[in-house]
């Protein structure tokens, strides 16, 4: 099943070049399969990189750990990362993701560097951007950038707490504000689409996508967007880690996602917002 890609209204100040994107992503969604790179982490893992790399010059003498905040290479090592873009760009992928998984004022957090959210992703931003334009021009065919945003290290919809089923250590406003953040990084860095990935709980998404819906109103021309997430059986078997589709800004609906699992079940997904009511989805499986 095709990814169905939905019109969205004319809005003030938007130019000509969205409508562009647009129309790009629409043709070729329609005759071909675009390719998404792979992982970023297990690239990052090849090279083999100790604290010191982390670190680099500008926190040498930072108080926490850093080793695994791969986040953090886009500033210390942006090379590193800009070489991983290029081989996947190279190796055929038409889209590559952003290094800012965890790019979000909480997820940073745990490293001490919340401050730095809205520049790790702006720069993050700006290396893909560079990597695709770049071969781009070496190679004649268009390569895109989508805006990575993880589902961060907490979530609204299960208690940290055993005890304490009630009981949430974020709220929906704190994570709509720490998404909005890192979307306006994203999008000054030159994002083309925004990608709202890995979702394990819904109600975190919900506030992605309304941290995005608000930025759009208010200041950002709207940009696509994709909606990746994992689905689980009752045992806790993950049966999909990748779900993509896309939409537009004010669009009525996300549908017909298709997931096909190791044992090949098909779930069909499908995903509901009107603006101003409650979001809903369903399952169903052949």
């Amino acid at each position: 099943m095709a990814p169905t890609i939905y019109e969205s209204s004319t809005r003030k100040g938007s130019g000509p070049s969205r409508p562009s994107l647009e129309a790009e992503l629409r043709e070729l969604l329609g005759k071909r399969i675009m390719i998404l790179d792979g992982g970023m982490g297990t690239m990052i893992q090849e090279r083999r990189l100790e604290e010191e790399h982390f670190r680099g010059e500008e926190f040498k003498d930072h108080t926490h750990s850093l080793k695994g905040n791969n986040d953090l290479l886009s500033i210390t090592q942006s090379d590193v990362i800009y070489n991983i873009h290029k081989e996947y760009l190279l190796a055929g992928a038409d889209i590559i993701e952003t290094n800012t998984f965890s790019s979000t004022c909480i997820a940073q957090a745990d490293y001490g560097l919340e401050h730095l959210a809205y520049r790790m992703n702006k720069v993050s931003a700006e290396i893909a951007r560079k990597a695709a334009d770049d071969v781009t021009n070496q190679t004649g065919c268009k390569r895109y950038v989508a805006g990575a945003m993880g589902p961060t290290n907490k979530t609204l919809s299960v208690s940290p707490s055993v005890e304490r089923p009630d009981f949430r250590n974020v709220t929906f406003d704190e994570l709509a504000e720490a998404y909005a953040e890192q979307v306006r990084g994203l999008l000054d860095g030159g994002a083309d689409i925004i990608m709202v990935e890995t979702i394990f709980d819904t109600a975190n998404a919900k506030a992605a996508l309304f941290a995005i819906d608000k930025l759009f109103e208010e200041s950002y021309e709207p940009r696509p967007i994709f909606i990746s997430g994992t689905i689980v059986d009752r045992s806790g078997r993950t049966l999909s880690g990748q779900i993509d589709c896309v939409s537009r800004y004010q669009a009525p609906s996300w549908t017909g996602v298709v997931v096909l699992s190791q044992d090949r079940l098909i779930v069909f997904l499908d995903i509901r917002h009107h603006r101003g009511q409650d979001w809903s989805y369903s399952l169903r499986t052949d």
